[in-house]
Protein backbone atom coordinates (compact mmCIF):
# COMPACT_ATOMS: atom_id res chain seq x y z
CA UNK A 1 0.00 0.00 0.00
CA UNK A 2 1.29 3.51 -0.69
CA UNK A 3 1.97 6.17 1.57
CA UNK A 4 1.29 10.23 1.68
CA UNK A 5 4.31 12.77 3.62
CA UNK A 6 2.24 14.48 6.01
CA UNK A 7 3.18 17.61 8.25
CA UNK A 8 1.60 19.21 11.29
CA UNK A 9 3.18 23.00 11.82
CA UNK A 10 2.19 25.78 14.12
CA UNK A 11 3.39 28.99 14.29
CA UNK A 12 5.93 27.41 17.03
CA UNK A 13 7.00 24.17 16.50
CA UNK A 14 6.70 21.23 13.95
CA UNK A 15 4.56 18.36 15.75
CA UNK A 16 4.36 15.91 13.50
CA UNK A 17 6.49 15.03 10.02
CA UNK A 18 6.63 11.66 8.38
CA UNK A 19 4.49 9.78 6.33
CA UNK A 20 1.20 7.96 6.73
CA UNK A 21 -1.36 5.67 5.41
CA UNK A 22 -4.51 7.69 6.12
CA UNK A 23 -5.25 10.93 7.97
CA UNK A 24 -8.69 11.61 9.90
CA UNK A 25 -9.21 14.97 10.41
CA UNK A 26 -12.10 17.38 12.19
CA UNK A 27 -12.80 19.90 8.85
CA UNK A 28 -15.12 23.13 9.19
CA UNK A 29 -17.79 20.51 6.98
CA UNK A 30 -17.54 17.64 9.20
CA UNK A 31 -14.77 14.77 10.27
CA UNK A 32 -12.73 13.81 6.96
CA UNK A 33 -10.68 11.06 5.69
CA UNK A 34 -7.66 11.33 3.86
CA UNK A 35 -5.86 8.55 1.77
CA UNK A 36 -2.82 8.51 -0.12
CA UNK A 37 -2.87 9.94 -4.05
CA UNK A 38 -6.23 11.92 -2.63
CA UNK A 39 -7.16 14.57 -5.22
CA UNK A 40 -6.10 18.23 -4.77
CA UNK A 41 -7.65 19.75 -1.61
CA UNK A 42 -7.78 22.68 1.03
CA UNK A 43 -9.88 22.72 3.68
CA UNK A 44 -10.52 24.93 6.82
CA UNK A 45 -9.99 22.76 10.10
CA UNK A 46 -11.98 23.20 13.39
CA UNK A 47 -10.74 22.17 17.25
CA UNK A 48 -10.88 18.08 17.40
CA UNK A 49 -8.73 15.42 16.71
CA UNK A 50 -6.49 14.56 14.17
CA UNK A 51 -5.08 11.30 13.61
CA UNK A 52 -2.57 9.90 11.79
CA UNK A 53 -2.05 6.16 11.42
CA UNK A 54 0.94 4.42 9.74
CA UNK A 55 1.33 0.34 9.73
CA UNK A 56 -1.17 -0.03 12.30
CA UNK A 57 0.32 2.27 14.33
CA UNK A 58 -1.41 5.78 14.78
CA UNK A 59 -0.87 9.41 16.41
CA UNK A 60 -2.89 11.39 18.09
CA UNK A 61 -3.41 14.86 17.91
CA UNK A 62 -5.34 18.09 19.29
CA UNK A 63 -5.77 20.85 16.27
CA UNK A 64 -7.33 23.93 17.69
CA UNK A 65 -7.69 25.15 14.55
CA UNK A 66 -6.38 25.76 11.12
CA UNK A 67 -5.80 24.70 7.80
CA UNK A 68 -5.18 21.73 5.71
CA UNK A 69 -4.05 20.81 2.13
CA UNK A 70 -3.42 18.11 0.52
CA UNK A 71 -1.33 18.76 -2.85
CA UNK A 72 1.05 16.18 -4.87
CA UNK A 73 0.66 13.55 -2.21
CA UNK A 74 1.47 15.70 0.44
CA UNK A 75 -0.79 16.36 3.18
CA UNK A 76 0.38 19.94 5.41
CA UNK A 77 -1.62 20.79 8.12
CA UNK A 78 -1.03 24.73 9.55
CA UNK A 79 -2.34 24.54 12.71
CA UNK A 80 -3.54 27.46 15.12
CA UNK A 81 -2.18 25.32 17.89
CA UNK A 82 -1.09 21.48 18.35
CA UNK A 83 -0.31 18.96 20.53
CA UNK A 84 0.15 15.54 21.02
CA UNK A 85 -2.51 13.07 23.04
CA UNK A 86 -0.03 12.42 25.62
CA UNK A 87 0.98 16.12 25.92
CA UNK A 88 -2.47 17.09 27.60
CA UNK A 89 -2.83 17.12 31.33
CA UNK A 90 -6.28 15.80 32.13
CA UNK A 91 -6.52 18.38 35.14
CA UNK A 92 -5.31 21.02 33.82
CA UNK A 93 -7.69 20.49 30.49
CA UNK A 94 -11.31 19.43 32.93
CA UNK A 95 -10.38 23.10 34.53
CA UNK A 96 -10.40 25.01 31.38
CA UNK A 97 -13.21 23.06 30.25
CA UNK A 98 -15.21 24.12 34.07
CA UNK A 99 -13.81 27.84 33.50
CA UNK A 100 -15.18 28.09 29.94
CA UNK A 101 -18.45 26.78 30.99
CA UNK A 102 -18.55 29.35 34.22
CA UNK A 103 -17.81 32.40 31.69
CA UNK A 104 -20.03 31.39 29.21
CA UNK A 105 -23.26 31.13 31.99
CA UNK A 106 -21.92 34.52 32.79
CA UNK A 107 -21.54 35.83 29.41
CA UNK A 108 -23.38 39.14 28.92
CA UNK A 109 -23.84 39.87 24.89
CA UNK A 110 -23.74 37.10 21.49
CA UNK A 111 -20.21 38.66 20.61
CA UNK A 112 -18.77 37.65 23.99
CA UNK A 113 -21.04 34.31 23.96
CA UNK A 114 -19.24 32.91 20.65
CA UNK A 115 -15.73 33.87 21.44
CA UNK A 116 -16.60 31.87 24.65
CA UNK A 117 -17.92 29.01 23.13
CA UNK A 118 -14.97 28.41 21.05
CA UNK A 119 -12.93 28.31 24.05
CA UNK A 120 -15.83 25.53 25.75
CA UNK A 121 -14.83 23.72 22.03
CA UNK A 122 -11.23 23.55 23.11
CA UNK A 123 -11.43 22.57 25.99
CA UNK A 124 -13.53 19.71 25.44
CA UNK A 125 -11.94 18.46 22.26
CA UNK A 126 -9.06 18.46 24.69
CA UNK A 127 -10.61 16.17 27.26
CA UNK A 128 -12.32 13.87 24.62
CA UNK A 129 -8.61 13.40 22.90
CA UNK A 130 -7.24 12.35 26.09
CA UNK A 131 -10.20 10.04 27.26
CA UNK A 132 -10.52 7.86 24.01
CA UNK A 133 -6.56 7.86 23.61
CA UNK A 134 -6.54 6.30 26.60
CA UNK A 135 -9.47 3.80 25.59
CA UNK A 136 -7.72 3.13 22.07
CA UNK A 137 -4.23 2.49 23.59
CA UNK A 138 -3.11 2.32 20.28
CA UNK A 139 0.69 1.66 19.03
CA UNK A 140 2.11 5.04 18.69
CA UNK A 141 4.02 5.79 15.16
CA UNK A 142 7.91 6.02 15.85
CA UNK A 143 9.25 9.13 14.33
CA UNK A 144 11.92 9.58 12.32
CA UNK A 145 15.07 11.66 12.90
CA UNK A 146 13.63 15.60 12.61
CA UNK A 147 16.89 16.15 10.27
CA UNK A 148 14.70 13.82 6.90
CA UNK A 149 13.19 16.88 4.39
CA UNK A 150 10.52 15.15 2.23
Amino acid sequence: MSTMQVAVVTGEREIYRGEADMVIASGVEGEMGILPNHAALLTALKAGEMRIKLAGAEEDLFISGGFLEMYNNTLTVLADAAEHADEIDHTRAEEARRLAQARLAAAGDARERAALSGDLERAVGRLRIVETTRRRSSRRIQMPPSDQNF
